[in-house]
């Protein structure tokens, strides 16, 4: 069997055409994973202001009972 011109190149092309759409199509399947990791950590991030209003609210309850213990061991 001759391999002529146009069998030589559609070879070559087969060859280097098949193996680049398997890449892009793993680069843009991992592309669509960290964009939805990326979103669920928008999600779940907590900022600053949160953070500090919980931390004032531990804070005051750690004082309650801070004063309570006060009261118990003073009696």
């Amino acid at each position: 069997m001759p391999v002529d011109g146009m069998m030589f190149w559609n070879l070559i092309l087969t060859l280097v055409v098949a193996p680049a759409l398997w890449a892009f199509r793993q680069l843009y399947g991992e592309v669509k994973r960290l964009q939805i990791l990326l979103n669920q950590t928008r999600e779940t991030y907590a900022r600053r202001d949160d953070v500090r209003e919980d931390m004032g609210q531990v804070m005051q309850h750690l004082h309650r009972i801070e004063d309570k213990l006060d009261k118990v061991l003073t009696k």
